[in-house]
């Protein structure tokens, strides 16, 4: 507790009698809460993992002109209660910059948004609200796309992607590849098509914008009377292509089982949510240019291949990047996420259909 203590206060903020407890559940960051007696705010003490996030400056020099560009935007808007539709990062006096470093870990404060809930249960109708709000997130930071750099490097590169998973299949560091020929098989079938996108970018006729890249329901906030106030967790916006918010949030969102589904007849790919969600992103996502728009349902199916394909990868290199909670936990997850892009595929008529008719 007075390690924590004495980080608070690298963010001047007197710390003697703060108050400091966990608070949620995240899987890579470990996160604070702090209450201060007599301090109006409260704060959210992180610590960043900066073996995922190898560059703490370059990822918070991203999220401080993230923060910075929507609250402009939000002033120059009529907008009212703009400290709780933006997050605010306190700084370090001494340097001026929104994290501190101490003892070789990397910290980070931010103003805790009260009144605040996170969801987890999505229904047909906030999948709209929720497309809403990711299509406007991405639209209200065009104008700084220059500004971003990659906080993960080629986190959404589906040939990157690939390689990893040639170079653990050539490897075969735990002699597995000969139980998992027909996954191996079904992987190398889809290879050429679901690298379209870095071709179509080589070829200039997409461009990489401003992206979550982690757009999952709890990383929205909500208001009391369930109105969003704002997209959170920032770690990972940067230059993308818009398939990587589209079809990420509709590889979880749309599952109709679970992401380790071992009765594969659970997992479905639910159009009702494909449906309200792309209305939603459609209409606030204005910039889309044409061609953008007519890869969303290929979007929808990439995301299950790509997650698929990292899952296999790392069940090929002997479980060595994803927690797991049995031997065959990253098998069971491959099949599920490749039921999953399955499902899709059969669709994909469909969604490119409906999306035509908006």
């Amino acid at each position: 507790m007075e390690k924590l203590k004495y980080i608070v206060a690298q963010f001047g903020i007197p710390s003697d009698n703060a108050i400091i407890a966990p608070l949620g559940n995240g899987l890579i960051n470990d996160t604070f809460k702090v209450t201060i007696d007599g301090d109006k705010d409260e704060y959210v003490l992180q610590r960043i993992n900066h073996h995922v996030f190898t560059n703490v400056d370059l990822l918070q020099k991203n999220i401080e002109a993230v923060t910075s560009h929507l609250r402009t935007k939000l002033m120059a808007g009529d907008n009212s209660d703009i400290d709780r539709k933006c997050l605010r990062f306190l700084t370090n006096p001494k340097t001026g910059k929104s994290y501190t470093e101490v003892n070789g870990e990397y910290w980070r404060m931010m103003i805790y948004l009260k009144h605040s809930v996170t969801r987890e249960n999505l229904t047909v109708e906030s999948a709209y609200t929720v497309g809403l709000a990711f299509g406007e997130f991405e639209n209200n930071l065009l104008e700084i796309t220059s500004e971003l750099q990659e906080s993960i490097p080629d986190f959404h590169n589906m040939e990157f992607r690939l390689k990893q998973f040639n170079d653990a299949l050539e490897a075969d560091s735990v002699g597995r590849a000969k139980d998992v020929t027909d996954l191996i098989e079904q992987v190398k079938a889809n290879a050429e098509e679901m690298t379209k996108l870095e071709r179509l970018y080589r070829e200039g006729r997409i461009e990489k914008r401003p992206c979550h890249c982690d757009t999952k329901l709890n990383n929205i906030l909500f208001d009391n009377d369930g109105n969003i106030l704002c997209v959170i967790d920032l770690d990972t916006v940067m230059p993308s292509f818009v398939s990587s918010d589209f079809g990420d949030f509709l590889r979880s969102a749309a599952n109709t089982g679970k992401e380790d589904s071992t009765d594969l007849s659970e997992v479905n790919f639910n159009m009702d949510i494909f449906r309200s969600f792309a209305k939603g992103y459609i209409k606030s996502a204005s910039f889309l240019t044409p061609l953008e728009k007519s890869l969303l349902p290929f979007a929808a199916r990439l995301f299950p291949y790509m997650q698929a394909v990292r899952f296999l990868t790392d069940y090929l290199n002997g479980d060595v990047y994803y927690k797991i909670q049995y031997p065959e936990h990253n098998l069971v997850r491959t099949r599920a996420q490749m039921k999953l892009f399955d499902s899709a595929s059969e669709k994909e008529r469909e969604m490119t259909d409906f999306i035509n008719s908006l």
